[in-house]
């Protein structure tokens, strides 16, 4: 056992690998190192507020920026710049941060709104003022444009005129009444028709009096027992015929009675009663003052006869009879009240 010798080298061990694994972790090794030494590594590893704000902050006066996005001082210059020269570039520099389009600064949000005014001001100072002059045509022929200036001043005259001669909201009413009261002495509405400025019927309905009707008087009404059947209410009736008559003009024949018989007073400028209209007195060659009867006028001024027979009047036919007097005057007397407008 002695004589056994051991072959033992006490040296250095081999060297090992620079490196070690793989071929596919050597690659990342190597690529991972190229891209420290580029720097695209240390940009990933920074905040996104270093990074957003690097983007929006402008390089300052040695710092230039790097594909990376990383800011590097670059070495000094040989030659140092005069004051002169830095303080005009720092003139330069100031003037390009005040304008917003360039270097959007976020201390300038306080003044985006006076930025955009003064911005839309110049803009528009710079538009052409478009100003009114005649054209050559209009500075050749003068007589050809005053021509027609004064036709157009002509066609809106009669334009207006055709308004003006146009016939304003105008009805006619005609009431028929039934006697109720003591004795029947008391008139009570049982019909009424209103007709328009052409004639044409808008209301005509029977009505039922409140009171207890004691007299027909169908010799002059034409009323009778069975038109009371369906009879409309006098409440209802009367707030149907209101709502026509409000706000327009109303003619009729000794209309008094007719607004007694309907409880209610419409305005006297707004009311005209052909038996007080001197101009169909004349007209039917009868005294001015006189109160002629509505059967006269027709049968004078329109040579028809109305409310003729034993059946009664129609309150229809009266109001129709009343319009087309009051058009034979329509003009004249609408002057004589707008000179002498009465009193309400």
């Amino acid at each position: 056992m002695s004589t056994l010798l051991l072959n033992l080298d006490f040296g250095e061990p081999p060297p090992k690998k620079a490196l070690e694994g793989n071929s596919k972790h050597q690659n990342f090794v190597k690529k991972r190192r190229f891209l420290e030494q580029k720097g695209f590594l240390t940009k990933k590893k920074q905040p996104p507020s270093r990074v957003a704000r690097l983007h929006s902050d402008p390089p300052k006066k040695e710092e230039t920026a790097k594909v990376g996005g990383t800011w590097r001082v670059p070495p000094l210059p040989k030659k140092k710049k005069t004051a002169a020269s830095s303080s005009g570039s720092e003139q330069s520099l100031d003037k390009k941060a005040t304008v917003p389009w360039l270097t959007p600064a976020p201390s300038q949000k306080g003044h985006s709104t006076a930025a955009k005014v003064d911005l839309l001001g110049e803009f528009q100072s710079a538009l052409p003022k478009i100003k009114t002059h005649l054209t050559c045509s209009q500075k050749k022929h003068p007589q050809k444009t005053a021509s027609q200036n004064s036709t157009q001043a002509h066609s809106e005259n009669n334009c207006s005129g055709v308004v003006q001669e146009m016939p304003r909201k105008m009805v006619a009413v005609d009431c028929e009444m039934v006697g109720t009261g003591p004795k029947g002495h008391v008139s009570s509405l049982a019909r009424c028709s209103i007709v328009n400025y052409n004639g044409d019927v808008l209301y005509d309905e029977y009505i039922l009096p409140p009171c207890h009707i004691v007299d027909y008087r169908t010799r002059w009404s034409g009323i009778r027992k069975q038109h009371m059947v369906n009879a409309t209410p006098f409440k209802i009736a009367r707030s149907q015929i209101l709502k026509i008559l409000m706000g327009k003009i109303v003619v009729g024949h000794a209309i008094h009675n007719d607004f007694k018989a309907l409880q209610y007073f419409h305005p006297k400028s707004l009311t005209r009663d052909t038996s007080h209209i001197p101009l169909l007195n004349r007209k039917a060659d009868c005294p001015e003052n006189a109160t002629m009867s509505l059967k006269r006028l027709t049968q004078k001024l329109l040579n028809r006869d109305i409310q003729v027979g034993k059946s009664g009047h129609s309150s229809v036919e009266d109001a129709q009879a009343t319009m087309e007097l009051y058009k034979l005057v329509e003009v004249e007397w609408e002057q004589h009240l707008a000179q002498n407008p009465p009193e309400d």
